[in-house]
């Protein structure tokens, strides 16, 4: 399954790349298949393993913050794998050149 999050803290300022490498430092440990776009992390897994890295960070941001905002979006598509990699692929093929990603 394809999982998108977006996690970061409300009341810690303007800026909060911080906390955002923290959190990718998490994904990064888990060893998943992950894309960080410019609003959002992309994780491929299972649904026990993408819930537990996210969780993590949750608990990594919790510890510096008492509010942290957090959304998430599910691609769950029984048999199928690769597809951070290859739903990018499908589009490219189908506009003939790669996308900005």
């Amino acid at each position: 399954m394809l999982v998108q999050f977006t996690i970061f803290p409300t009341d810690q300022g303007e800026s909060v790349s911080g906390f955002v490498a923290s959190a990718i430092k998490i994904v990064e440990d888990s060893g998943l298949p992950y894309k960080l776009g410019p609003m959002s992390t992309s994780i491929e897994g299972e649904w026990g393993e993408i819930l537990a890295v996210i969780n993590r960070c949750r608990k990594e941001l919790r510890k510096r913050s008492k509010r942290v905002y957090i959304v998430i979006s599910v691609d769950d598509r029984e048999g199928a794998s690769g597809r951070i990699e290859g739903k990018i692929r499908d589009v490219a093929e189908k506009l003939g050149h790669e996308p900005k990603t």
